[in-house]
């Protein structure tokens, strides 16, 4: 496999991006200020907190460190559809590449919020359809994935990507989302583990939650490696384990157009994100010497 990094423009859901890096959607995308921080710390865009229309929140949303990544138990976000359309709306205003997460208990109901969002923003979306601790997800078939995708896809011509977790039946899920129309698809949302306490005597965090950080990242390689080779052409959003500039690179060279960051954040958000986007760029550079050599 050919190894390549550049500099320049990358290109993604109709927007052109200083770089590749996109923070991704989580508890630290949940509040505008942070979403126009990471942004002024080096993001090239950001996807919000997924947006949700009959989110309840019954629990204490928590992370917990694991050798290999974080468990969380987070969901969707806690800000109303009402608020985040007039956050959309002031990020339109500002120009700010923001790229909206939402979902939706029906395909129906998605369709719907999708078009609620396009009244007011011109942003790229991201289904996020697949989140495999959620309790509205059971099952996350290429059925399913169609009937959301087409939904969204009846109600707006915002430019969409779809959200998959890895798992049986990816290539036939992704296809299902190219078939309905979506732009990309964003790979991997967070898997289900499950950890105890260090005595091994207490599950933690109530029970199977979402697994995400640097212990899926090869996995989400090898799913991305896997899906170009058996011909799959809509861009990919890699996700999943990205801490270092080398991360980034590794997404690329596998096939991604652009590359999602988040578990990292939790530990030093910006100087995280800045040391990352430093990382790549001096790849680049070092890429761009060898090239011209």
């Amino acid at each position: 496999m050919k190894t390549t990094v550049h500099s320049g423009t990358y290109e993604i859901l109709g927007l052109h991006l200083k770089s590749p890096l996109i923070v991704g959607s989580g508890l630290l995308s949940d509040q505008p200020r942070n979403i126009r921080q990471l942004l002024a710390h080096g993001a090239a865009a950001v996807v919000t907190k997924t947006i949700f229309p009959d989110c309840q929140k019954t629990h204490a949303e928590q992370i917990h460190v694991i050798e290999t990544g974080l468990l969380n138990n987070t969901t969707y976000s806690k800000r109303s559809v009402a608020d985040w359309l007039v956050v959309l709306s002031e990020f339109r205003r500002d120009g700010l590449p923001v790229i909206a997460s939402i979902h939706a208990r029906t395909a129906e109901a998605l369709g719907e919020l999708a078009a609620q969002v396009a009244q007011v923003s011109d942003c790229p979306l991201e289904l996020g359809i697949s989140c495999l601790h959620a309790d509205d997800v059971d099952d996350d078939t290429p059925e399913r994935v169609e009937a959301y995708a087409r939904a969204v896809r009846g109600r707006t011509t915002a430019p969409f990507s779809v959200k998959l977790a890895l798992g049986p039946g990816l290539i036939e899920r992704a296809r299902s989302a190219q078939r309905a129309g979506a732009q990309a698809i964003t790979l991997s949302d967070s898997l289900s583990g499950l950890a105890f306490d260090e005595q091994g005597q207490r599950v933690m965090l109530g029970g199977v939650c979402g697994y995400s950080g640097s212990g899926i990242k090869p996995l989400v390689l090898a799913a991305i490696h896997d899906l170009r080779r058996q011909g799959f052409e809509l861009p990919i959003m890699g996700c999943g384990g990205v801490g270092r500039g080398r991360d980034v690179h590794e997404y690329l060279m596998v096939g991604a157009q652009t590359v999602q960051v988040y578990s990292a954040l939790h530990q030093d958000m910006f100087g995280t994100l800045q040391s990352i986007c430093s990382e790549f760029a001096e790849r680049c550079e070092t890429s761009r010497r060898e090239v011209t050599a």
